[in-house]
């Protein structure tokens, strides 16, 4: 494993109870980084947390990302737990069921955008003040390749993960000027409890779509997204790095 140098740096995960966001969690512990776990589940996050303990500094929030009072709350306490936040990473999400759009719920469509892309607006609006005040920071968005492409039978999630596509080009040219880099993961879909949510039809859609030929492994992403979070990624914003074993080449 590359060791990438995060030492001193306080980071947010959302969603950082398990998948994808447990394992940037370890990732970041690994690299020398105090992370603040946030995520709606409280007994899955305290679980969480101590088994990773031992491995460095955590500090836990329950916050529901699509509540922005939450949000805020949850950032008060984070400065409050290490002074500053230096890494953002909007990672929460929920699939959504597996309708055709004319017979999608109308509440279903709305519990979608609001945790996929208005909390990862909330989130982002959250933390910026601090990275300006410390002229530093670098925020990962986790999009998907659903973003890019629409996969048929998830409108929401489709619609929302563009949705974040999009914000994430915006704030990385908004924040330019600051030494605060700003870029969004595209991945295919990989084996964590989101599978839960979907039906085994679109798990076979999805992993027919992907030239390697199997799904995406979280220790996969976790690489890329602590580089993207490091020093070492001084120019790179705006940008969406795509994580699709081949499917989506742009």
């Amino acid at each position: 494993m590359h060791q990438f140098d995060l030492t001193g740096r306080a980071a947010v995960v959302t969603g950082a109870a398990e998948g994808f966001g447990r394992a940037m969690t370890e990732r970041f512990l690994a690299s020398g980084a105090r992370v603040s776990m946030w995520d709606n589940n409280t007994e899955r996050l305290r679980a969480t947390a101590g088994e990773l303990a031992g491995q460095g500094t955590v500090h836990t929030v329950t916050v529901d990302v699509s509540r922005n009072p939450e949000v805020e709350e949850a950032t008060r306490a984070t400065r409050e737990a290490f002074s500053r936040i230096d890494i953002l990473v909007a990672n929460a999400g929920i699939a959504g069921p597996t309708l055709t759009t004319w017979e999608y719920p109308v509440e279903e469509w709305q519990k979608v955008i609001d945790v996929d892309l208005t909390g990862v607006f909330y989130c982002c609006r959250a933390v910026v003040p601090t990275m300006i005040e410390q002229n530093y920071g670098r925020i990962v968005t986790i999009a998907s390749v659903a973003g890019k492409e629409g996969n048929p039978n998830a409108c929401a999630y489709s619609a929302a993960k563009a949705g974040v596509i999009a914000l994430t080009k915006s704030l990385g040219k908004e924040l330019s000027q600051h030494d605060i880099a700003v870029n969004c993961i595209t991945p295919a879909a990989a084996k964590t409890r989101i599978f839960d949510q979907i039906t085994q039809a679109h798990v076979d859609y999805m992993l027919a779509k992907i030239p390697r030929g199997r799904f995406l492994r979280i220790e996969e992403l976790a690489s890329l997204a602590t580089w993207l979070v490091s020093e070492e990624n001084s120019f790179s914003t705006g940008a969406i790095w795509d994580l699709s074993g081949g499917r989506s080449v742009y």
